[in-house]
């Protein structure tokens, strides 16, 4: 296989890949799972917010484009860490520099994912904090009952 179309096929498998990337990203969240729904219920607004400008919808919308962009990046430093040390030759220096991206890239890895799941621990107990007396009840759990 001439280097021509090895390049070509790269160049289309990263094209490919970036562009799945985010697709996979968003697939999960849904304002079910965000608490923003209950959040805005919570909050005094009937029904929820519904038009494009709330401000609970904007917000969602920017956490969600910020932790894409940062899985695209992260894809890129793995890639790109990887690449590095199979073209390292044995050098040494290229091989620590690419398993220090490796270690600082899963170290950014779980710092995101910790953000993520802090954010919507906190934007869920938050809409369970806020939500009306009636909805507080019908999603409380249940007291023990007594011995």
């Amino acid at each position: 296989m001439s280097s021509r179309i090895r390049s070509r096929i790269i160049a289309t498998c990263f094209t490919a890949t970036l562009l799945a990337v985010p697709l996979v990203a968003f697939a999960g969240l849904s304002s079910n799972s965000t608490g923003l729904e209950a959040a805005a219920a919570g909050s005094g607004l009937t029904g929820g917010c519904s038009s494009a400008g709330c401000i609970a919808d904007v917000v969602g919308r920017v956490i969600n484009v910020v932790i894409g962009f940062l899985g695209i990046v992260l894809l890129c430093l793995f890639l790109y860490a990887g690449f590095l040390w199979m073209t390292a030759g044995g050098d040494e220096k290229n091989v620590k520099k690419a398993k220090d991206i490796l270690l600082q890239a899963v170290v950014g890895y779980f710092i995101i994912g910790m953000a993520y799941a802090l954010t919507s621990f906190v934007l869920s107990n938050l809409a369970a904090v806020t939500a009306p007396a009636s909805e507080a009840a019908a999603t409380a759990p249940a007291p023990a009952p007594a011995p």
